[in-house]
């Protein structure tokens, strides 16, 4: 029998996670996998819990949180056999977003259960993991703002990214990738894992979990009217058309800021140097994942991902 770690975090996110154990064993179960829960009361439990699940030869750890909970599992699961689940219950979810990994508890357990399981790649920043995105610029100072919110959702998020923007100074910084050396005077400099932040904004469209390389996305310094088109193509998808952008890919990426300042790791702030290297581990990390991921559409993708929370919040009103 396969076993299973759960790992709950009861405060992730703005949704009541009374029925994700119960839901979680009843299926699994079924399936022949026996499920044990932990639940998270701290920063870091996540990654004890996980570290524990490795050293006790467990098949899979199943995340229940946010990014920042998938993240700490992640991160202990990173270079073993042992598979990360993805329950996505945070704000974000880039991660499982990325996968298609619906925000319906019980489709995302279905996931696990088909047992479907993809090597993947994640990334390091000065040897700290991060699956979805790392960056510097505007981006982490939303994060920065988001962190210190009293509460949740996309409509803090939005307060977050206003608030951000209206004392936000672009910075001066030096990028060496594939043999070149880049300076730029940049709004944002994000590398990326996945396609998107998480809340369906999207940062690189054509990101490739699997290629072994990451998306480097440059957004350089604009008026205010420019850098609201990007905000626009940014949630439709299709920022890489973007005169503002500029995009890459590389294995490894050395970014050097003239000024310390906000960085984050899958959305959540973290203190980083002015030196920064930033590497793609090409598949180190096994996940449950549905059987096809659906490439970015640009408009198409974002609407359709909208609708399909639509339903499943007024679903949950109605039971």
């Amino acid at each position: 029998m396969k076993k299973i770690l759960l790992i709950i975090n009861p405060i992730a996110g703005t949704g009541r996670k009374d029925d994700i154990a119960f839901l979680t064993k009843s299926r699994l179960e079924a399936a022949g996998a026996s499920v044990d829960v932990r639940l998270t009361e701290k920063k870091g439990d996540a990654t004890d819990f996980a570290e524990s699940a490795v050293r006790e030869g467990y098949y899979g750890v199943v995340a229940a949180g946010g990014d920042g909970t998938i993240n700490e599992t992640a991160m202990a699961l990173c270079e073993t056999d042992v598979v990360l689940g993805i329950i996505p219950c945070g704000s974000g979810n880039g991660l499982a977003r990325h996968f298609g990994i619906h925000v319906d508890t019980e489709a995302a357990i279905d996931v696990i259960s088909h047992d479907n399981i993809m090597e993947v790649d994640y990334g390091t920043v000065n040897k700290r993991p991060f699956f979805c995105t790392c960056g510097v610029g505007f981006d982490a100072a939303v994060s920065d703002r988001f962190a210190r919110q009293n509460h949740r959702g996309m409509l803090m998020y939005i307060k977050s990214a206003i608030e951000a923007y209206l004392h936000f100074k672009p910075t001066d910084y030096v990028i060496y990738a594939n043999g070149k050396a880049l300076t730029e005077r940049a709004f944002l400099v994000a590398c990326c894992n996945t396609t998107q932040y998480g809340n369906n904004a999207y940062i690189a469209p054509k990101a490739d979990i699997t290629d072994g390389l990451l998306d480097v996305t440059i957004m350089h310094a604009g008026n205010i009217f420019q850098d609201a088109i990007a905000g626009i193509d940014l949630m439709s998808g299709q920022i890489d058309n973007n005169i503002k952008i500029d995009t890459f890919k590389a294995s490894e990426i050395r970014i050097v800021r003239k000024n310390d300042g906000p960085a984050h790791i899958d959305g959540e702030p973290v203190d980083l140097t002015d030196d920064l290297n930033v590497k793609c581990h090409h598949k180190g990390l096994k996940v449950f994942t549905p059987l096809y991921i659906e490439p970015v559409m640009p408009f198409v993708t974002p609407i359709m991902s909208r609708w399909e929370e639509f339903v499943t919040s007024i679903n949950h009103l109605l039971r």
